[in-house]
């Protein structure tokens, strides 16, 4: 059961949305209507929805600023925005300050039941992480008290199992995996030299990079949105690095493989 809040200024767009979007599809049980970003942070701050549809032009604050401080309070939300614009800069500002996605004015019914079927969809996925992380943990608690040796094999699934639930977060570092796994960073770094051949920013780097391949050829996406995806905060640096690994640019790759 998910709560959404929807923050638009016009009452015949937030009204068609209330009356023809099929929210019980998305499991979409509680939904609540704020026509001003002040309005909308005060009912965010007293009801904490899972995800929030917003106009990027309201009144009173704009829907950047608006979704920056909502991020600050509940940084798990998913948000999606409404607007006119469809530019590069745009969408880097959005990315950097955590929105999910936007759709396009004019909007209809599927566009809006798309978006948030998107957005349940990464609540989802999140929720599952955290449970498979639990168990991970659970599981080297259980074989730390038992006083049993890691096997390699085993411990190198375990790490992967992490890594690719933290895949996508820029932040994710030696640091917190150790955290994860329940060991000091410097025996972290020290196995998985051990474990992977490799230091850890070398072999994550290269797994984002790999992952971004098959994201150009799978799918019509948009370079920085890969960018996003893959865990990369800077769409410029990936760029970069991409180049340096494959020796063409992420657009060359897709260009020269679909000919």
């Amino acid at each position: 059961m998910y709560k959404l809040l929807l923050v638009e200024d016009e009452d015949l767009i937030r009204k068609g949305i209330r009356r023809f979007v099929p929210f019980t599809e998305l499991h979409i049980h509680e939904i609540y209507e704020a026509t001003n970003g002040e309005e909308g942070l005060r009912i965010f701050g007293e009801q904490l929805p899972d995800l929030v549809l917003l106009d990027i032009n309201m009144p009173r604050m704009n829907g950047l600023d608006f979704a920056a401080q909502i991020k600050a309070l509940k940084p798990g939300v998913k948000i999606a925005v409404i607007t006119g614009y469809d530019y590069y800069d745009y969408a880097v500002a959005a990315l950097k300050i955590g929105i999910d996605d936007y759709v396009l004015k004019p909007v209809s019914r599927s566009d809006v039941f798309e978006v948030l079927n998107k957005l349940v969809q990464k609540l989802k996925d999140e929720n599952q992480q955290t449970e498979l992380l639990a168990l991970l943990k659970n599981m080297q608690t259980h074989a730390a008290g038992a006083g049993v040796p890691g096997e390699p094999d085993h411990e190198k699934k375990l790490v992967q199992q992490v890594i690719e639930a933290h895949l996508a977060n820029p932040a994710f570092s030696l640091v917190l995996l150790a955290e994860q796994m329940g060991f000091s960073p410097g025996y972290m770094s020290t196995l998985f030299k051990k474990l992977f051949n490799a230091p850890f920013q070398d072999y994550i780097a290269s797994i984002r990079l790999e992952r971004a391949k098959l994201q150009l050829l799978a799918s019509d996406k948009k370079v920085y949105e890969i960018s996003a995806e893959v865990g990369f905060d800077n769409p410029n640096y990936f760029s970069s690095s991409f180049k340096k690994k494959f020796g063409l640019s992420p657009l060359q790759y897709r260009e020269r493989i679909k000919e």
